[in-house]
């Protein structure tokens, strides 16, 4: 796709996709503090904000220092998610200076619901996708997940839960299995108001990579996105997803890097 035919996509997700998304999980809020939105109660403190700030120089570092503060009064730690095409240019090199790290760049990519929309994908034999509400499958989920990262992602379990008895419409929730174990997960989170739904997920077990079960997570999630009429999919997606996802009809449109101040000690 050339660069003037991705512009639109670009321009429909900064239209769209810099906001607050509808409804706040159980126990986390949305605030506004000038340009940001700040996102309180969740794993760890978030901020984004539109493509242009509208600040530069010393009120940005203040607005910068200013978020850290309010989440070092909470003893937690902050993400700033910044996106490849966002001004001012120096907000990352400002960010950096406040004490802020980045993690690692994805690509963001947007797709057609439509275009990829597959009801019962193809899956490996004797793997099932099923969708899923109980908070014990969101449990599994979260160990699945502390297993393919090698961290503690129990965290996860809280958030989905919370995201499920919230707003129960704007997500769904996938799992993959085989012999009853969760080998794969994702998810879509529907945004009302917009011709966007957002994929997230999709970490599969070392095991079952390869196999075509990360495809078949988008297909059926397209499939739902499509029949309720969403026009585009979102993902932000790492380097081992992005080539998958291009394949399957994405296009990228920037790259987005979380910068991250955590608290001393923690």
């Amino acid at each position: 796709m050339t660069t003037a035919a991705v512009q639109p996509l670009l321009s429909a997700y900064d239209d769209q996709m810099r906001g607050a998304p509808p409804t706040p999980p159980t126990g986390v809020t949305y605030e506004q503090d000038g340009p940001l939105l700040r996102i309180v109660g969740q794993f760890r403190g978030f901020v984004s904000g539109p493509r242009n700030l509208g600040v530069d120089g010393d009120a940005l570092d203040a607005l910068i220092v200013r978020q850290r503060d309010f989440f070092a009064a909470r003893g937690e730690a902050l993400e700033w998610k910044t996106r490849a095409h966002d001004t001012p240019a120096d907000l990352t090199e400002r960010l950096r200076a406040a004490g802020f790290v980045p993690e690692e760049r994805e690509t963001v990519l947007i797709g057609r619901a439509a275009e990829m929309a597959v009801a019962e994908p193809a899956l490996p034999d004797g793997v099932t996708l099923r969708r899923v509400t109980a908070d014990e499958d969101m449990r599994r989920i979260a160990a699945m997940e502390s297993e393919v990262w090698g961290q503690d992602w129990s965290w996860l379990a809280e958030d989905l839960v919370g995201r499920v008895a919230a707003a129960p419409d704007e997500i769904a929730v996938y799992v993959a299995e085989a012999d009853g174990e969760v080998v794969s997960a994702a998810w879509l989170a529907f945004r009302a108001g917009t011709e966007f739904a957002s994929l997230w997920g999709g970490s599969t077990l070392a095991e079952w990579r390869g196999r075509g079960i990360y495809r078949a997570l988008v297909a059926v999630r397209a499939a739902l996105a499509a029949a309720r009429g969403v026009t585009y999919l979102h993902v932000d997606a790492s380097d081992d997803s992005a080539p998958i996802l291009r394949r399957l009809g994405f296009h990228a449109v920037t790259a987005t890097t979380p910068y991250v101040w955590t608290p001393t000690g923690s």
